[in-house]
């Protein structure tokens, strides 16, 4: 240990004593914590074949996949600025390293106040969409489920919809994203009711008859809401098609803690989500409280989609498209397809949104249309290739 401190901390560290200390902390780490987290059962010692185990691989493709797409979005826009202003923005505003002196404050807003928190909401509300959409489709049984199925977007869609309308400014910059997500757990509380008054055991065709019919009625009213409106109705619009423009740090901030406690309610219950997609009758056999484990998942799901539909407008196609995609590669268990669905989901609307800004520049797309452009050919695809 105090070797490794010495390579590090002196004026001229030794670069041979820096890999070393790494190469023995990653290795340490993969052999007596890794393998405990369900990697695979190997051998003592069996360090290459854990190395060229395919799940590891993945979990580095994706990695790098979300890696890139920050990159590329944060490099690539309709404004050029050189890489290395990029770079020295990032390091002084992120971790107080280097100066940006001679660089303009109008570059410096765009790249820290403008293009990053775009970015990285790209990001959240990706992986947010396609976790909740792979949870979706395992608990309900249905490939066809996704973030929308239950109604949760339409009450997130008429909360914000109504701020638009009514121009609500309770909250002030925050009254838009929490009357969305206010309005999703509304919505949420809603078909709870309605399950539970007319099936008592939370049956899954209980539940989605439930949210088609709450998501029609939501459906009308944002409708009648949209035919009354005057010079709100490019707004509204606008904001159904889904974009992550326009949006700051403080959607970040609002975001993020809806997006952690959601991400882990689902992650932490991984098992139970394999076992509910064996059938009700299964999971009890193997020791599942069915009733109380559905309502949680439900209720992380949501949270999720609220949340990014609340920042965000309606983005479809990521929730349902991207877990079809993993679970091709991956198989059914939740244990990787729920984090992997996120890495890729987030990626890949970093992306969508990257072409959103740039295939028209200086005009920018929604990026809703590039998903469902992209997404609903894909889809097909799928279910071609299925049959």
């Amino acid at each position: 240990m105090a070797f490794c401190l010495w390579s590090f901390l002196t004026p001229f560290p030794s670069w041979n004593g820096v890999f070393l200390c790494f190469w023995t902390g990653v290795k340490n780490a993969l052999i007596s914590g890794l393998f405990r987290m369900g990697w695979g059962s190997l051998p003592k010692g069996s360090v290459f074949t854990f190395f060229t185990s395919k799940m590891l691989w993945l979990y580095v493709l994706s990695g790098g996949l979300v890696f890139v797409s920050l990159l590329s979005a944060l490099f690539i826009s309709s404004v050029h600025i050189p890489v290395s202003h990029i770079v020295q923005i990032m390091m002084e505003k992120g971790f107080g390293w280097g100066s940006t002196r001679g660089i303009e404050e109008n570059i410096q807003s765009i790249i820290w106040e403008v293009r990053l928190p775009r970015v990285l909401l790209a990001l959240f509300v990706g992986a947010a969409l396609s976790l909740s959409g792979a949870a979706f489709q395992g608990l309900l049984r249905n490939p066809l489920a996704d973030p929308f199925t239950i109604g949760v977007s339409s009450g997130a869609a008429l909360g914000v919809v109504s701020v638009i309308f009514f121009q609500l400014t309770i909250f002030g910059g925050f009254t838009l994203p929490l009357f969305g997500m206010i309005g999703g757990l509304v919505i949420l509380a809603v078909v709870f009711a309605l399950t539970r008054l007319s099936n008592r055991s939370m049956a899954i065709e209980t539940i989605i008859l439930a949210g088609i019919i709450v998501s029609s009625f939501v459906s009308s009213l944002i409708s009648l809401i949209v035919a009354l409106s005057g010079e709100e109705l490019r707004q509204i619009l606008y904001w159904l098609m889904g974009s992550v423009g326009r949006r700051g740090w403080e959607d970040i901030r609002l975001l993020l803690p809806f997006f952690v406690s959601g991400s882990l309610l689902l992650l932490i219950h991984h098992r139970e989500l394999n076992a509910l997609a064996m059938g009700d009758e299964t999971a009890h056999h193997l020791g599942v409280d069915v009733r109380r484990r559905r309502m949680v998942i439900l209720f992380g799901a949501s949270l999720l989609t609220g949340a990014s539909v609340a920042v965000s407008g309606t983005i479809g196609f990521v929730g349902l498209v991207i877990p079809h995609l993993v679970r091709l590669v991956i198989g059914p268990n939740h244990r990787h397809l729920l984090p992997l669905s996120m890495l890729v989901g987030g990626a890949f609307l970093v992306y969508a949104d990257l072409a959103a800004r740039t295939v028209i520049a200086p005009q920018e797309l929604p990026v809703g249309v590039i998903t469902a452009i992209i997404g609903a050919p894909v889809f097909a695809v799928l279910l071609l290739r299925k049959r």
